[in-house]
């Protein structure tokens, strides 16, 4: 009979040897390291991995051990790329792009553009942050706002990028990949639904109610209780409210936030109508510098990877092996290119971090191209 603690014993040994291998071989990777920026040579060096990768296959004796054989030893080459582009840092071979820290966001003196109309959840987001003294002004689009501060004309922009309940804002997502606008901050609105109509409204002589399509989708239950009533949807919820305004028909009411209510003097016949409860949309705030508060604690990045097997657990292992917590991790097809994605992910850290730096500089390394959205 086979003794297992034997066994146990017999691999305790070769796991030492594999470990005081592990360390020479590391050793001689730092010596590479120190040539490649000596010479200005690359770290990465995919026809040589390759060649290398092809060579250790063909050593391995059993068939069945090929596969286990060349992810282990893929996984040595990219950490010991990863020590490679540590020692490029710490050298001061950085690729990161001159930026600005400040202690705070500027919320006094300054310009602040949203989308929709007075009454959005945009306005509060924004009012939420700034401050109800805020020098604001809406525009019709997410684009119109992110050109505004592309061009000077706002300071700063406020923008929804994810709800807790209906997920990402895609159309924001794309625009903070095409413009070289940053993210400064962000902020959290509570999406309290209520239903508004002119004052003295009858709720039982309603006929259509005027909502976004997400209004009507998150107070679905609701609205069951209300079978009758006719379902119109608008561009967004504070346009809803000022079209029950401005039609003054006391059986037409609107979904929308109670600032609505209060911007377009409607009454509010019920509160608190929404389905969930934590519904809460994250907003960011953008600027066109870059432009960190020091203490920021969450690094937003977009990049694009190679369409092949495992190029973006590659990417991802920087963030793992410099010890960083991910938030979050959203992809978006490239235009004009089939089958292809650019991957945005979050995660905890500040760009002074050695750890941050390190992460970025393997991304920026090995990815087709990676973009820094914000610290904030």
């Amino acid at each position: 009979m086979l003794d297992l603690g034997k066994i146990r014993d017999e691999i305790d040994v070769i796991d030492r040897q594999l470990v005081d291998l592990f360390e020479e071989r590391m050793k001689l990777c730092k010596e590479v390291a120190e040539f490649k920026i000596e010479t200005g040579k690359k770290v990465l060096d995919t026809e040589r991995e390759n060649q290398k990768l092809q060579a250790i296959s063909a050593m391995v004796k059993n068939p069945e051990n090929v596969h286990a054989i060349d992810d282990i030893f893929s996984q040595i080459m990219a950490n010991s790329r990863k020590v490679q582009y540590m020692l490029l840092e710490k050298m001061g071979q950085t690729l990161r792009e001159p930026y600005e820290a400040v202690d705070a966001v500027n919320k006094t003196d300054c310009k602040v553009v949203y989308q929709g109309v007075p009454g959005a959840y945009a306005y509060t987001a924004t009012k939420q942050y700034f401050g109800e003294g805020v020098n604001m002004e809406n525009v019709p689009t997410w684009r119109d706002a992110m050109e505004a501060v592309k061009d000077g004309k706002a300071d700063y922009a406020v923008l929804p990028i994810e709800n807790s309940t209906t997920g990402i804002v895609a159309g924001v997502y794309d625009l903070l990949q095409e413009y070289n606008n940053y993210i400064v901050a962000e902020t959290f609105v509570k999406i309290n639904h209520a239903l508004m109509g002119l004052p003295g409204t009858d709720i039982n002589k309603v006929t259509t109610v005027y909502s976004h399509p997400q209004g009507l989708m998150q107070c679905d239950r609701f609205l069951d209780t209300h079978k009758d009533w006719q379902r119109i949807s608008q561009s967004n919820t504070a346009v809803a409210a000022k079209n029950v305004l401005e039609e003054n028909n006391p059986t037409h009411v609107a979904i929308a936030s109670e600032d609505a209510a209060h911007v377009y003097g409607l009454g509010i016949l019920k509160s608190g109508i929404s389905d969930l409860d934590n519904n809460t949309t994250r907003f960011v705030v953008v600027t066109n510098t870059r432009k960190f508060v020091k203490n920021a604690q969450k690094m937003s990045i977009v990049f694009e990877t190679a369409n092949e097997a495992g190029t973006l657990y590659n990417l991802l292992s920087h963030i793992i092996y410099n010890g960083l917590n991910m938030n979050k991790i959203e992809s978006r097809p490239i235009e004009g290119r089939q089958w292809e994605f650019r991957f945005f992910v979050d995660f905890e850290g500040n760009i002074d971090d050695p750890r941050v730096m390190n992460a970025l500089r393997g991304i920026e390394e090995e990815a087709k191209s990676i973009k820094l959205l914000g610290n904030y």
